[in-house]
């Protein structure tokens, strides 16, 4: 990193650093046994959240330069947040690891592999709902004909990395452009109407996991609720602002918000942790824009996860039966810490008759998934992802249950890295629940 290179980042974090949240951190400690990097490298101090806060406020009060050590603090952060949980303080540290990354990013020359993350996946396919469903349909080509048979008979394959070429193998099947295209903007509810909520469909989801979103607006008719799902709706932006393109991800913000002004509506409801957690914070991401403060505010104050309105509406009370398994439960780390919601997907799971719901052994703790940080940081991925399925493989769990698109493919990943594709499967609730419901119910 050169000279003026570094000046110009020392800058940044001067401008763009909140100091006060800096100094809330008071070095306790309480947040080292929650960091799963910290404990990946053998208790290394700079790669925990204590850490990471005292070289942020180092670079700000020009006591460090921010080098390509100091860089390499902030990248190895997987901004899970359990930090946030852990601290007696109340210190909002993804917050904080969101603007070191602005203030880096800003500047800061990317290696290729980071180029084509955020050129092409960022800022393409994650900025237009329209290149997005575009890229899912030519997946599904590839899936639907015979061009993934033919590079796995002739090796292709091999030569992608490891976790890429694994990765690979638990996409879920991608729909059909049509079906994509032809999604429906409203449903009513069945039986008594209990609620009118609006539906954030968000961009992966409405797309590569556009049976998710299916399942979703039935379980939310099911408990009786009237759905809109708003148009001009697209991604939530938090893989653009957890990874300093603050920018990016406030053009996105503002668009969700006027798509959802008119809805008039008592929720807006997610069914991904990552998106939810990241929607609940456009207060905070445009609060030094007045004519759009307020706006978020009220966006983000009926932003409520699928699995707390279930509960709120007894769904848990209905009849609810699956054929004799044992289930466990991986936590979105972002839905726990960011949207504070961690029992009630719980309370969901334990309702369901012929399951019987083991928990696992560090459930809280992050899988190493993390947005793209598993293809940008792979080998910190997979050695946090081989420490998790330990516990799985604990549990004997024929599923494992999960609350986030991110979350669920990293934990199918793992299935198959350990070969169990034959014993245990990855589930999304939503889907889970929709199955227990209709066999029931039938």
């Amino acid at each position: 990193m050169q000279t003026r290179e570094r000046k110009k980042i020392q800058q940044n974090f001067v401008a763009k650093m909140d100091y006060d949240e800096l100094m809330n951190c008071t070095r306790c400690g309480f947040c080292l046994p929650s960091c799963p990097t910290y404990k990946e490298t053998n208790q290394d101090e700079k790669h925990s959240p204590r850490g990471r806060i005292a070289i942020m406020k180092g670079v700000v009060d020009g006591l460090i330069e921010p080098d390509d050590e100091v860089k390499r603090s902030i990248d190895l952060c997987l901004g899970c947040r359990a930090c946030e949980t852990a601290c007696p303080s109340g210190v909002n540290f993804g917050q904080l690891l969101e603007q070191a990354r602005h203030a880096i990013y800003e500047v800061n020359n990317q290696s290729a592999t980071e180029k084509v993350a955020r050129k092409q996946v960022l800022n393409r396919f994650f900025m237009d709902q329209k290149e997005m469903v575009s890229a899912v349909n030519l997946l599904g080509i590839y899936q639907r004909t015979g061009i993934g048979k033919f590079a796995h008979s002739f090796g292709l394959m091999s030569m992608l990395p490891d976790t890429m070429a694994t990765m690979e193998k638990v996409l879920p099947k991608a729909p059909t452009k049509r079906q994509m295209q032809n999604r429906p903007r409203y449903y009513e509810p069945i039986g008594k109407k209990t609620k009118k909520v609006a539906f954030f469909g968000g961009c992966l989801m409405d797309t590569l996991f556009l049976k998710t979103n299916e399942s979703t607006t039935k379980l939310l008719q099911y408990a009786g609720c009237e759905i809109v799902v708003p148009e001009g709706q697209g991604c939530c932006g938090a893989l653009h602002g957890h990874s300093g393109e603050v920018e990016q991800s406030k053009v996105l913000a503002k668009r969700n918000i006027e798509a959802f002004e008119k809805a008039g509506v008592d929720y807006i409801i997610t069914n991904a942790g990552g998106c939810g957690a990241f929607l609940v914070d456009y207060g905070h991401l445009l609060r030094d824009e007045p004519e759009w403060k307020a706006r978020a505010e009220a966006f983000s104050a009926k932003i409520q996860d699928i699995t707390s309105i279930l509960v709120d509406l007894d769904f848990h009370k209905q009849k609810l039966s699956l054929p004799r398994q044992i289930v466990t439960y991986q936590d979105s780390c972002h839905l726990r810490n960011g949207q504070k919601v961690s029992e009630q997907p719980r309370q969901l799971l334990r309702a369901i008759e012929g399951v019987e719901f083991v928990e696992m052994v560090g459930a809280d703790s992050c899988c190493g998934s993390a947005g793209i940080y598993n293809l940008v940081e792979s080998d910190m991925s997979m050695q946090i992802l081989d420490k998790k399925m330990t516990h799985v493989k604990a549990t004997d769990a024929k599923t494992i249950v999960t609350t986030n698109p991110g979350c669920l493919l990293q934990m199918k990943l793992g299935i198959e890295r350990e070969g169990l594709s034959d014993k245990m499967d990855g589930v999304h609730i939503v889907d889970l629940l929709v199955e227990a419901y209709e066999r029931a119910n039938r």
